[in-house]
């Protein structure tokens, strides 16, 4: 199975595609998204929603993840971070790809245990389930990586307790 991940955001959106078969994890990519503040909304908007479309087209994968929405104590960032969920989830169900949103905790335990891990943690462990030889950068594309881990985790414990386990 082949998992997108997405670290929603307006300024950037960080993405990760990995591949599992017969239990083993392998990077296929990372990256961001990136957006001009200078640009209106509505253009970030269209330029997330493209690239998302893009990377569905070219990737093919068969699910796909996003980080949960948490909201801080900046409602303004909040509302704009919602803004970009609504269009990748829009450009995933345009392609037929089931999403799927993990909370931050979710993500956290899925990745490394323990709930309230730093992100400090998480990119090591992201770093070490994937096999790679430095942790993921920008931020936003490493933790675009642990969604898509995330996401790995409960599928395949669904699979498990449905009777059956298939990559």
């Amino acid at each position: 199975m082949r998992i997108l991940g997405i670290d929603p955001g307006l300024a950037q959106t960080g993405y990760g595609l990995v591949d599992t078969a017969d239990g083993e994890l392998h990077l296929v990519c990372y990256g961001v998204i990136s957006t001009d503040a200078a640009d209106p909304t509505p253009i970030r908007l269209q330029t997330i929603y493209q690239a998302v479309q893009q990377l569905i087209t070219e990737y093919e994968p068969g699910a796909a993840a996003l980080e949960e929405l948490f909201f801080g104590k900046n409602i303004t960032s909040a509302i704009q971070v919602g803004k970009a969920v609504g269009v990748i989830t829009l450009a995933c169900a345009h392609a037929g790809l089931p999403v799927t949103e993990y909370s931050p905790a979710k993500i956290k335990d899925a990745v490394t245990g323990y709930g309230k891990a730093d992100k400090a943690q998480v990119q090591l462990m992201v770093r070490n389930l994937l096999n790679l030889e430095e942790t993921p950068r920008p931020d936003h594309a490493a933790d675009s990586l642990a969604v898509a881990l995330t996401h790995y985790q409960y599928a395949r414990y669904e699979m498990m307790t449905a009777g059956g386990m298939s990559d």
